[in-house]
């Protein structure tokens, strides 16, 4: 996604909003004055869902540790987790955006490099 784009002198900025419509679409605010009212509320927001991300993490070591975890539980950890992992990523991806990091790159390009996990990881 090329967000970002140099006209006449002024920085004409699209921006991913941490959030998305009532349909599940992305909301881009454009925009070519940093710091504006709608900017300083993504801004607040993006804190905000990193911090509930945080707080997830730390809820998901203690119920994978625990052996007496339930299915709905670990369905509902599964859930939530999920939610702040894309919400993580929307704003990675917003701020890479602004930093003028191409962020629509093939990620299958690495050959099938990556993490792994054992199969035990998966219980």
């Amino acid at each position: 996604m090329n967000v970002g784009r140099q006209e006449n002198s002024t920085r004409d900025v699209v921006r991913v909003l941490p959030w998305k419509t009532g349909d599940g679409k992305e909301c881009l605010l454009r925009s070519d004055v940093a710091g504006g009212t709608l900017s300083r509320l993504a801004d607040d927001m993006e804190v905000v869902q990193l911090g509930i991300g945080e707080k997830v993490l730390v809820h998901a070591h203690a119920l994978l540790s625990n052996p007496r975890a339930t299915e709905p539980e670990m369905r509902y950890l599964a859930r939530q987790l999920t939610e702040c992992l894309g919400d993580a990523l929307r704003v990675a991806d917003s701020r890479g955006a602004r930093l003028g990091i191409d962020t629509d790159e093939d990620d299958e390009d690495d050959g099938g490099e990556g993490p792994e996990l054992p199969a035990e990881a998966f219980g």
